[in-house]
């Protein structure tokens, strides 16, 4: 009976053993890092991989180095017009790994973090940042408001020397009250209508414009129309002047040209009547000497 008291015990001693042995391994991954405590007091960090401590005296805590997405909805704030507003955004950050010891040491894990440090300073950051815009502003000038309310967040975030990082904060949305929003619309709806009438005075403009500029193109062909023609007809007349002074200064220079002219168009024929007393036309009969 002893025997198998002995055996019985030696066998649970070598289970429970083996159990502890077997439980001393664990393993860190590479997406996170390992804070080893002996007792509850930090003696050391654990790289990714396989590793071991002692049973029952060491324990492992680890702490995620990915990005983690802190979501917040509803945020209360003031624009600087007094129109109160509600905010959705989100914060990404992650711990950087060599802040991994510190972390614990100041807060334990990033939940506290995220609570204690991250939290409140948004909140803050966001009321101080979009208590600096109008509320048409805030809507209009959306990208830089983010990027001021990040800037803020990140500033505010690394004169506390927290041992997080952030990598990011994106305004989701911005709900101002029932009231201000359809003012908002009926304003934007007054704007498009003036924007409208503006483009169709400015098209009636160019259409009277260009209706001008035909006009005076209608009225410069009539003018160089009737320019051409009278530019025509007189320079007609110079030369049918010139043509009657040539005549003239020819008849004038020659006596015979005319009896000749007349001379060499008469076809040879007498007149078969003449009236009483009249003389052969086209002879002018001469008594040679």
């Amino acid at each position: 009976m002893t025997r198998v008291v002995s055996l019985l015990t030696g066998g649970i001693a070598l289970l429970l053993g083996l159990t502890l042995l077997v439980g001393g391994w664990y393993t860190i991954d590479q997406r996170e890092r390992g804070v080893i405590l002996r007792h509850g007091a930090f003696i050391g960090e654990a790289e990714p991989g396989l590793h071991f401590k002692l049973p029952l005296i060491d324990s492992v805590v680890t702490v995620p180095l990915e990005t983690q997405v802190i979501k917040y909805e509803q945020l209360p704030a003031y624009s600087r017009d007094q129109q109160p507003a509600e905010i959705d955004l989100s914060v990404i950050y992650r711990v950087p790994s060599t802040e991994v010891a510190d972390l614990y040491s100041r807060f334990g894990d990033t939940q506290r973090v995220a609570d204690r440090i991250i939290t409140p300073k948004v909140k803050e950051q966001v009321k101080n940042v979009f208590g600096r815009y109008n509320a048409v502003t805030a809507i209009q000038e959306r990208t830089r408001l983010n990027a001021d309310i990040a800037a803020a967040v990140h500033e505010g975030i690394r004169s506390l020397d927290a041992p997080v990082t952030i990598e990011a904060v994106q305004i989701e949305n911005i709900d101002f009250s029932d009231a201000y929003e359809k003012s908002i619309e009926q304003r934007m709806l007054a704007e498009v209508e003036v924007q409208k009438l503006r483009q169709n005075a400015e098209r009636e403009k160019v259409q009277a414009e260009i209706v001008v500029t035909q006009a005076h193109a209608s009225a410069d062909a009539v003018r160089a129309a009737a320019q051409a023609e009278a530019d025509a007809i007189r320079l007609r007349g110079e030369a049918e002047a010139l043509a009657i002074r040539a005549k003239g200064e020819a008849v004038r220079d020659n006596p015979h040209l005319v009896p000749l002219t007349t001379a060499e168009k008469w076809d040879g024929k007498l007149p078969a009547t003449m009236p009483p007393g009249s003389t052969v036309p086209f002879l002018s009969l001469q008594a040679q000497p």
